[in-house]
Parts: C-alpha cells; structure tokens; sequence
C-alpha cells in the first residue's frame, strides 16, 4: 500500500525520469518494455518520461510522444562505465531533464538526486541461505556486492516500490525498516499467455505414445531445484507406472547444469522421458505453455514469479513450491512441496497429477487470480505512485 500523500493543488506538468542504467537483459528488461507500452502518464499529470539506457535495451521500447530515449556512450560499454556514468552524470542529465522524481527499477543507484525511487526486482542478494549455495565463486562476490549496494540504495530512497509483500519483508530484514514510503507493485501478464483451462482426463487415458506432459519453465540454477524434480518424476513413474514426460525449458548457469546433466544420466541416461529444450524466445513462449498438461515450478526464491504467473494464466494445474512469495501468488490453487525434497516433490505431483477433478479445480482457481495481473494496472499503480511522491516534493 502507498504510504505517501499529496495535495490535489499542485498540478503542474511533471517529468520522470527512469534510470535504466544497468536494466539489459531478462525479466528486468522486459518488466521496462510492458511498463512503457501499457502507460498512460498523462493519466497521473506527467508530460514526459525521460530513459537513460543502452542503445540495445531503447532500441527494444516503442517511441511514444511523451518519452525521450537517452543512450550515453558509457552505457555502451563495460560494467565499470556504466557504473560510473550513474554516480558522476546522471544527476547533472535527471536536472537537466528538469525531472521531477528518478525512478530506478535496477534497485541500484549511488548518485545525489533526490527524490528517488528505487525498485526491488532481484531478492538473492538479501536471502543468505540462498546465495550460500554459489559457495566461494565470481557470482558469490557479485551478490554480495549487490547486497550491499541496494541496501545502500534502498536505505537512502525517498521511497521504494517492492514486486511482493514478501520481497519487502525480506528486504527490510536486511535494511531495517525503510523510512520512505513504498508500494508493493507486482508485474503483469502479457494477454497472449492467457489460455482458457483445458478439460482434465483421467491418467489412464494417457499412454507411452501420448504421455502426460509435466512443464518447469526456468533458469536451471542452483535455487531452481531441477535435478530434485528429475529424481521426483523418475520415482513417481517407478511407483505407479505412469507415463509421465518432463520437459524442461530456460537458459542455464554452468555449475547447476552439470548437477542437473548429472541428475539426468543417473534416472534417465537414454532420454526416454525427460527432455530439455534450453532457452526458447520469450514471444514463442506461450505456445509452449499450450502443450503441456501441467507445470512444476520449483524455485526456492524469488522477488515475484512471473512464470508461475504464466503458468497461471496459461490454465495449468500447478505443483509449486511452498517456499518464498509462491504461496502470496498462487494462494490455494496449487499443491505445495519442499522444493529441496523429491520425495515432496513426488507426493504432491501424485496427488494432482491422479486426481483430474483435483487439476480442473486448480486450473480454474489459477486463471481466474492470473487474470488480475495486467501490465496495464501495473503500469497504472507504478506512475500513480511515481506522480505522488513527485508531488509531495512539490508541496
């Protein structure tokens, strides 16, 4: 909820600025490009929107006629530029720009303008028990670097925008309670990945020919817990002799994709059931949803699952982690595991996957709460709240 209030007497036009610094790939990007395509600023008394960004990240945002596209040479280039520029030139730009409030969705921001709102989109970096799992490694310093900077950078916000009251929680667990004030802002849905829940059959109707199609969508990484979910299928086919298929679909981090290439050739080493497909582009990924027959999602952290999301809006029946923010957002519509269990993993899979009035009734339930999840409240939300903390400067 916002904590921030403004007087209905200042009116004066406003400019937002938006640092996209460091905002070049994944879900941070396109969280971006859905906020930009999906805003109506004028809504909220706001003029102009000015972006700083790399030419890549700009060159993927539609020109609108209330925004300007800003790409520095330096956020071309190395990390260590890109850094720089941020703490030595954004703020003469953001005042240039006459802007009236800078908003930072990569949660990362050591320059002097104020106010500024800073946004929460990556929660590893403040989940110890999690980041522990990357051991002494490149990765491990990199997030401990970024503990350490957004926590600087939340602490000193005028105010924060959080994707979860989760990732909040989590956050000022760290930080202690932030004296800004925040709003919890979740992302939304891209209308293609809407699709209506399908019939359930019964698993005596399927066979090795046309098996059941189990689907997790995700980054194979050490907190995704793929290689549990190996183990857990292999032992539920075991046990009833079901013909179950799992496909796996998303890019990979090194280390945890020789665990889960080691899972695979302990309980599959002919790949008779198990298939992974590695990354598929984001705009093929609702057809790849629409073939399945239910999904897994096994994560151990996240700030907001926006593929579970998918998953909820594609009519899926779910098996999902009971872990972090997945129960804020699937709330009874699933069945829940120990992600670092396969035995739980195995025991809510046979508890859905055997019961089809179970799967119809948690699909319906899903789609139905995916269907609050637009990128037009989103964006609505996020410059209604930029606008009012912009005001309350003003008055």
């Amino acid at each position: 909820m916002n904590s921030l209030s403004f007087s209905e007497k200042n009116k004066q036009p406003l400019i937002i600025g938006i640092d996209a610094t460091n905002i070049r790939h994944g879900g941070g990007r396109t969280h971006l490009i859905e906020l930009l395509h999906a805003a109506m600023p004028h809504q909220y008394g706001i003029s102009k929107v000015t972006v700083w960004g790399s030419s890549a990240t700009l060159a993927l945002i539609e020109d609108r006629p209330w925004l300007e596209k800003i790409s520095p040479t330096f956020l071309n280039g190395s990390l260590l530029l890109r850094v720089f520029w941020q703490r030595f030139f954004l703020t003469r730009a953001a005042h240039t720009a006459r802007c009236n409030v800078l908003f930072v969705p990569g949660g990362s921001y050591s320059g002097d303008f104020k106010p500024v709102v800073a946004m929460s989109q990556n929660l590893l970096p403040f989940e110890w028990h999690e980041l522990k799992r990357y051991g002494w490694s490149r990765l491990s310093f990199k997030l401990l670097l970024l503990r350490f900077v957004q926590g600087y950078t939340f602490r000193r916000a005028t105010s924060s925008i959080f994707l979860s009251e989760y990732a909040k929680d989590s956050v000022q667990a760290i930080t202690g309670k932030l004296a800004g004030g925040s709003a919890t802002i979740p992302h939304g849905l891209n209308e293609r990945f809407y699709i209506q829940p399908r019939s359930q059959k019964s698993i005596e109707a399927y066979s090795i020919s046309t098996p059941f199609h189990l689907l997790y969508v995700s980054i194979i990484d050490q907190y995704k817990h793929q290689w549990h979910v190996v183990e857990a299928v292999a032992k539920l086919r075991q046990a009833t002799g079901w013909p179950l298929r799992l496909e796996l679909v998303g890019p990979a981090y090194g280390p945890a994709l020789k665990r889960f290439q080691r899972s695979l050739q302990h309980y599959d080493p002919d790949g008779q059931w198990v298939k992974y497909y590695g990354p598929i582009p984001y705009d093929q990924m609702n057809a790849i949803y629409q073939n399945a027959d239910a999904a897994v999602f096994a994560s151990s952290c996240e700030n907001m699952p926006n593929i579970l999301l998918e998953c909820m809006a594609a009519g899926l029946p779910i098996a999902c982690s009971k872990m972090g923010p997945m129960p804020e957002v699937l709330r009874k519509s699933g069945v829940y595991f120990d992600p670092e269990s396969a035995e739980s993993i195995s025991a809510a899979l046979r508890k859905l996957v055997g019961s089809p009035n179970l799967r119809q009734r948690l699909a319906h339930e899903g789609f139905a709460l995916a269907k609050a999840y637009s990128w037009q409240r989103c964006s609505n939300e996020t410059f209604g709240f930029l606008a009012k903390v912009a005001n309350s400067k003003n008055i």
